[in-house]
This record gives structure tokens, C-alpha cells and sequence, in this order.
């Protein structure tokens, strides 16, 4: 069973910047694809940012470009998630999850870690 473990969240300050860390246990066909997604208290999971594992096929959304940025290990089978000029509307539980295609869909994601969370404070 596939495996996926974040690290890396906390409480910061607006403005202040945290990198997210998803270690995966296999790399394989059904795990090609790795993304980012956070849910707020509330609200639905929102899709975040994708990578592929070769390092193409990178995407973020919108509220998030120019200021988040996705990258990739792969003998380290890590990916992360640098996030700087943090506002309090990324506050939310950032999710790393893993697939076969890349896609802002969260339901075509097998593969889930359990979840960190991030604080924004303003």
C-alpha cells in the first residue's frame, strides 16, 4: 500500500513563508503524478499545485502563482511545497496526494497522505 507523509505545517504570520514536505513510500505508474490540495474549515478541497515526478506538467492555481512554488526530489521520493507571502486565506489542512494523471480533480487521487496543517495569523 502506497504511502504518503506530510510534514512542514505550523502557525505563522502574514506575509511569512513555510515549506510543506510529502515523503511517498513507492513510485510507481499509479503514483506519477503528485499534487497539493488544502481544505479550509468549511469549505471543499481545493486543489493547490501538480508535479510529475520527471518534473513537467507543473500547475498551481490561480491564488497561488507567483507565490507558492512545487518541486520535486525523486531520489529522495519527496515533493514539496514552498509557500511564501502566506495570507490568512491559505490557512487551511494542505494535503499531499498522488496519481496517474494530471488533474485539479481531487477524486481521481488514490493516493492520500493524512494532512498538515497551516495557520495564518494576520
Amino acid at each position: 500500500q502506497v504511502q504518503l507523509v506530510e510534514s512542514g505545517g505550523g502557525l505563522v504570520q502574514a506575509g511569512e513563508s513555510l515549506r510543506l514536505s510529502c515523503g511517498i513510500s513507492e513510485r510507481t505508474s499509479r503514483t506519477n503524478v503528485m499534487a497539493w490540495f488544502r481544505q479550509a474549515p468549511g469549505k471543499e478541497r481545493e486543489f493547490v499545485a501538480t508535479i510529475t515526478w520527471s518534473g513537467h506538467a507543473i500547475t498551481y492555481h490561480d491564488s497561488v502563482k507567483g507565490r507558492f512554488t512545487i518541486s520535486r526530489d525523486s531520489a529522495k521520493n519527496m515533493v514539496y511545497l514552498q509557500m511564501n507571502s502566506l495570507k490568512p486565506e491559505d490557512t487551511a489542512t494542505y494535503y499531499c496526494a498522488s496519481g496517474m494523471m494530471v488533474t485539479t480533480q481531487s477524486s481521481r487521487y488514490r493516493y492520500w497522505g493524512q494532512g498538515t496543517q497551516v495557520v495564518v495569523s494576520s
